[in-house]
């Protein structure tokens, strides 16, 4: 269900009737009297499940995202709808339309409006900004959101002076986030670009046992990238990716953020394996072969002990590759047996079962971990994709 919300029943015009405002009797009566039409309508606009609000009309959605004096939205509805809202509106236009209705519920445009009118109705305001901010900083690429942003800050300082040092921060952090991003795009465009360019002008592949000489320095090394490359990725582009474009809404699926960072840890999974691979058939000795095979075995085991498992599988998928397998004279001479476990580990039968548990216990140890380095848990993102893309298919739209 959607967030934990407590039912405030019913809404009159624009204004829940569960959340103060802090607006003035004579205020409440006109909205009341403006909306007499259609409270009908108004009060089944929200639908509650034991407490928890579970849907509603975009209209009042947006409305209960809406901050007042005395009202603030919970942060899970926030983070739910700020998400899944994307689907029929664009970023741009909800932050307008929250705008709009602040504007009008609060008359922001009277010229007569102090601080002492509004309460905490601006702090609110910039809260879920900040908020929004943190959790969707790639909304703010587009330059019609930070139109409204620039919009609301200066009307919020204007009033509350004392709101500015709160607003530098916010924009600075969100300054270095998209600073962080645009260089880890620039990262990953020229990676791949030198990664192609140096193989096909030398041919020549580097030993992985030369650059880490051993195999838990090189599931650290794994482990550090995975994570990074999972920090980049945008709650939206799950939305995106398993959104199916639907001709009768507005929205359009060009003027979402794109799924790069998504296909991009997708394709490094790829990658990984391919190298995997790479690396025990660029040798021509069965020795040689054996020994990078065994190598990566280890490596397998230490991703396995850290709680990576996304690269673990990917190692897997590498050894297990047809022009790898089939070097029975090789394998012939390799210690198997705790590959044969990993295996198990990660055995696809049964929808992945042992490998579900086994995530549950990484999990568990996570979460009552004090050292750093045991409360890491990197999933088998395909597996996880396929899981989510089969639970939104489940759910009715």
């Amino acid at each position: 269900s959607l967030p934990q919300t407590h039912q405030t029943g019913k809404t009159i015009g624009n204004i829940p009737c569960g959340s103060s405002d802090g607006m003035s009797s004579h205020n409440s009566s006109l909205e009341t009297v403006e909306s007499s039409e259609n409270s009908s309508e108004q009060d089944n606009s929200l639908v509650y499940r034991d407490t928890d609000l579970v849907s509603g009309s975009l209209e009042a959605l947006i409305q209960h995202l809406v901050p007042t004096t005395m009202y603030y939205p919970d942060r899970t509805y926030i983070f739910a709808f700020v998400l899944s809202s994307r689907l029929f509106i664009k970023p741009h236009a909800l932050l307008g339309e929250v705008i709009r209705l602040s504007w009008t519920q609060q008359k922001l445009n009277d010229p007569g409006v102090t601080k002492s009118n509004l309460g905490r109705f601006c702090y609110h305001l910039v809260q879920l900004l900040g908020e929004w901010m943190e959790t969707f900083p790639y909304d703010f690429r587009d330059e019609r959101v930070m139109a409204h942003v620039r919009n609301i800050t200066q009307r919020c300082v204007t009033l509350d002076p004392g709101l500015r040092r709160d607003v530098s921060t916010m924009l600075h952090n969100l300054l270095h986030k998209l600073t962080d991003l645009e260089k880890y795009e620039e990262f990953l465009e020229k990676t791949s670009i030198d990664t192609a360019a140096s193989i096909m002008d030398h041919g020549i592949v580097l030993d992985i046992t030369e650059v880490c000489g051993s195999p838990l320095e090189l599931a650290q090394n794994l482990t550090q990238i995975e994570l990074e490359r999972l920090s980049y990725i945008g709650p939206e582009e799950f939305v995106q990716a398993f959104a199916k474009e639907n001709p009768s809404i507005e929205t359009s699926f060009k003027d979402m953020k794109k799924t790069r960072n998504l296909e991009s840890y997708i394709q490094w999974f790829n990658r990984l394996s391919f190298m995997v691979a790479t690396q025990v058939l660029v040798h021509q000795k069965k020795k040689q072969r054996v020994r990078l095979i065994e190598f990566w075995i280890e490596v397998a085991r230490e991703c396995f002990n850290i709680g990576n498992f996304n690269s673990l599988m990917a190692i897997i998928a590498g050894l297990n590759m047809s022009p790898v397998s089939r070097l029975k004279k090789t394998w012939s001479k390799v210690q198997t047996a705790q590959f044969s476990v990993l295996e198990h580990q990660m055995d696809p039968s049964s929808n992945f079962t042992s490998y579900r548990s086994t995530l549950k216990a990484a999990m568990w140890r996570s979460a009552g971990a004090t050292d750093e380095r045991q409360k890491i848990v990197i999933p088998f993102f395909s597996l996880l994709v396929k899981d989510l893309y089969f639970l939104n298919e489940g759910c009715a739209s």
